[in-house]
């Protein structure tokens, strides 16, 4: 068995093949090939009133792999002097993380690997933004427009390089000191122009493919500034505007992002970032999760509003590869592919590739297997 830090994942882990494999797992849907779990949460309070534990976890199957991925962070919601919300995460202290995958063989049930989380998920959320881009964007898009200048931001637009002909990105961040970074470190990564500009819609303006990046607890532009034949997408859901929905033309979901079950006091869907989960704590503990986005048509028991608009219920990637659904049938449309979904497929394929890569090239540390098998049934 393999203990897989995030060092040995970033020198074996390509973005053309986080892409491919991603992809091969998701068609595998269609026929039962492939299965997931939707991510669920729980939270449980916290030593510091204001925050609050959350393990989080999501699992999936596929080409002779099973993967779970877990996480254990402290989670709090702070709110800035300019009006931003976001949310923050840390185990232990601030700066220090703790999320791991579990990888299994489905073939007998062997132990494989304990993998870091931390590149392989940039690199996993980047990718699946990729795939919409891939069959959604127009062909001969080049221009970006990123809101976001963090890690996922980076594997974003990796990911849009690697299937479209891309020459320039403009890149917005409210804090200057990143975007610079930021764009010092991809133009020269890339090879192409990483522009920082001074807002979000200077950003957006005239750009083929927008994309937000963002832990935003509220929406990082406006709706009216989507224009004619671009292509949008997002990292997290509370960072698009509501009334977007309302300008798309066509929309594609990943797959299913959470467990379709009973609201009660217990079981809560769309609290804070996460798409479902169960919440401990007494009801003054609670309230310091932030709640469903109270715009119009975010309460109650209401569909996830992804999946209203024009047409009512939003079909998956695997429709729109089988021909079910239809995808771009003009350069006027605006598309959004919803990147969230099929968490623990993601992780599955990518961290089965990793797997052999590591295994292949002898890297990674030796753990006896015996340590995580007994001989008596559980």
């Amino acid at each position: 068995m393999k203990l897989i830090n995030n060092d040995d994942v970033s020198k074996v882990l390509t973005m053309a093949d986080c892409i491919q494999v991603q992809e091969e797992a998701f068609r595998g849907l269609v026929d039962y090939g492939a299965v997931h779990r939707p991510r669920v949460d729980l939270y449980y309070p916290a030593a510091d009133a204001d925050s609050y534990f959350r393990w989080g976890s999501m699992e999936g199957a596929s080409s002779n792999y099973f993967a779970i991925r877990m996480k254990s962070d402290i989670i709090s919601w702070p709110r800035a002097a300019d009006g931003g919300w976001t949310e923050e995460k840390h185990c232990i202290e601030p700066g220090t993380y703790c999320g791991l995958i579990f990888l299994l063989s489905t073939k007998n049930g062997a132990p494989l690997a304990l993998i870091n989380d931390g590149i392989l998920q940039h690199f996993r959320v980047g990718g699946g933004a990729g795939i919409g881009a891939k069959y959604l964007s127009r062909e001969d898009s080049e221009v970006i427009g990123l809101i976001g200048s963090g890690g996922m931001a980076r594997t974003f637009l990796e990911a849009f390089c690697c299937v479209r002909p891309i020459k320039e990105c403009r890149v917005y961040s409210p804090t200057s000191d990143h975007k610079e970074a930021f764009a010092e470190e991809m133009s020269a990564r890339l090879g192409i122009d990483v522009i920082p500009v001074s807002g979000p819609r200077e950003a957006i303006a005239g750009a083929d493919i927008v994309s937000s990046a963002t832990d935003s607890m509220i929406p990082v532009y406006d709706a009216t500034w989507l224009e004619p034949g671009q292509h949008v997408t997002n990292l997290g859901r509370r960072e698009m505007p509501e009334e977007a929905i309302s300008r798309f033309d066509v929309v594609v979901r990943q797959g299913v992002a959470g467990l379709q079950m009973k609201q009660t006091d217990i079981f809560q869907a769309e609290r804070g970032h996460s798409p479902a989960a169960f919440i401990g704590g007494t009801s003054e503990q609670q309230r310091v999760i932030p709640a469903k986005n109270p715009s119009p048509g975010f309460g109650g028991d209401s569909p996830d509003f992804m999946d209203r608009g024009r047409g009512g219920d939003k079909p998956e990637f695997k429709d729109l590869v089988t021909g079910k659904c239809e995808g771009r049938t003009s350069r006027d449309q605006i598309t959004f592919y919803r990147n969230v979904g099929n968490q623990g497929l993601q992780f599955s394929s990518v961290g089965g590739l990793v797997y052999e890569k590591i295994v292949a090239s002898r890297m990674g540390r030796d753990i006896p297997t015996e340590w995580l098998v007994q001989d008596i049934r559980d």
